[in-house]
């Protein structure tokens, strides 16, 4: 087979750089070893949050006595993970049905680079595939622990997230993490209110100790730690996660035959394009290195389809939010006030509590804030933090104001309708100016 643009990798840096390099009028072929939409959209990203939606639904239904709602709630598991992967097959088909619509011609097997202009592909109908351009989009896995074949562990997002699916589902869960707090690059008051959540929902935390290995005990598992004193503690358990980072999936592609060296951590290095140095060849996504996040993966994918096609795109500053799907949600962007002052900045900071929001009281969720960052004298917008409910989504007005440079009187000045959460980012922005209505300047 001969096509202007191979990509190998079918997950959200991948297939997204396909569609984009075929509507660019490229022949494109695009292979992928196991289902399209890549580990987000199969086991991570989309199914987590399904289970998220789903005992959060059912947390708040049992919980509203409060509210005049009675309801014994139960939850039938084989049921809701029928329902996950209902919703996880609608997507995936809906991936493959776009790639073909855009002229994308599908490719089963894994493929590996044989030199500049030609990779193999095994376990399919195709061998060998020659090609003008190469997007490398093989994205990552997880990182396994000495001591631990795959089998909660480790208080970064990941293992926040499930720790709450499984609270809700009934379990008990111990959260055994080797450094001193939750979720650790994110502020301090930002993860209080997700630990303190999680708290009350029956999580239990031990920081500061090292998972060392495991056992078998009984019919479950036992989880020996080790304290930075040297002190080991023994926990017992019917199922460990390991949710303790990912790293690249570089070692199966063969990018050595083109002349690619991945640095100590197995990592692609590249431009803003994608461009990895070797001519024709780029690389998207988690392979690429940070942030390793699905949204940010999409536009990597975007912007070297653009390259390779000879039409190359600028979108301007590189601005990326973030989010976790704790209870509450966290979202963040840009710089927060000690990195701003650190960056030569003189921040402004003005923050919005939910418990001052219309809206949130009427949802009866007033956990959290919005908290804004700005350069006082210029008042262009440097950052944003926000804990609460639908954090995920009023991230999304931030960057964007970042993105376009806009100032605090841009946010203030912008009519938000009313009563909704996103009043919470206007106010924010007035209270940066001293001019908060609805909390105390």
């Amino acid at each position: 087979m001969e096509t202007d643009a191979l990509v190998i990798g079918a997950g959200p840096g991948g297939y997204v750089a396909a569609i984009r390099a075929g509507q660019l009028g490229q022949d494109v072929a695009l292979v992928e070893k196991d289902a399209y939409g890549g580990v987000c959209l199969n086991h991570g990203c989309i199914p987590s949050k399904a289970l998220l939606s789903a005992t959060s639904l059912a947390e708040r239904a049992a919980s509203a006595g409060h509210m005049g709602i009675d309801a014994e709630v139960s939850i039938d598991v084989p049921q809701l993970l029928d329902w996950t992967d209902g919703v996880v097959d609608k997507l995936t088909g809906g991936v493959e049905q776009l790639c073909r619509h855009n002229g994308v011609e599908l490719v089963e097997g894994h493929a590996a680079f044989v030199d500049r202009s030609t990779v193999r592909v095994e376990g399919g109908d195709v061998d060998r595939i020659s090609f003008e351009n190469a997007i490398v989009a093989t994205g990552s896995r997880p990182v396994e622990l000495p001591g631990f074949a795959f089998g909660d562990e480790r208080a970064g997002y990941i293992g926040m997230e499930l720790s709450n699916v499984y609270a809700r589902l009934g379990s008990d869960v111990t959260v055994v993490e080797a450094l001193d707090s939750a979720l650790p690059a994110y502020e301090d008051d930002v993860t209080a209110i997700v630990r303190d959540r999680a708290a009350e929902l029956g999580v239990g935390f031990q920081f500061g100790e090292a998972a060392q290995g495991w056992t078998e005990a009984g019919d479950g598992i036992r989880v020996t730690t080790e304290s930075e004193g040297g002190d080991s503690h023994g926990y017992d358990a019917d199922r460990v996660l390991v949710a303790v980072g990912r790293e690249p999936v570089t070692d199966t592609v063969g990018v050595e035959a083109v002349g690619i060296e991945p640095d100590a951590d197995g990592f692609i290095g590249t431009n803003r394009y994608g461009e990895t140095g070797v001519d024709g060849i780029y690389a998207v996504g988690d392979v690429a290195g940070e942030p390793l996040l699905a949204h940010a993966a999409s536009t990597e994918g975007i912007l070297a389809a653009h390259h390779a096609a000879g039409e190359p795109l600028d979108i301007g500053d590189w601005i990326v939010p973030a989010a976790v799907f704790t209870d509450p949600e966290i979202g963040t962007v840009g710089m927060t006030a000690e990195a701003a002052d650190a960056a030569g900045f003189e921040p402004a900071v003005g923050t919005m509590p939910y418990s001052a929001s219309g809206r949130a009281l009427t949802a009866d969720e007033t956990e959290g804030f919005v908290r804004v960052v700005a350069d006082e004298p210029s008042g262009a917008l440097l950052g944003a933090q926000v804990v609460g409910p639908e954090a995920s989504e009023l991230v999304a007005e931030l960057a964007f104001a970042i993105r376009q440079r806009a100032t605090l009187d841009d946010l203030a000045g912008t009519i938000h309708v009313h009563p909704t959460l996103s009043e919470t980012v206007m106010e924010a922005a007035e209270a940066a100016m001293g001019q908060a209505i609805h909390t105390r300047n």
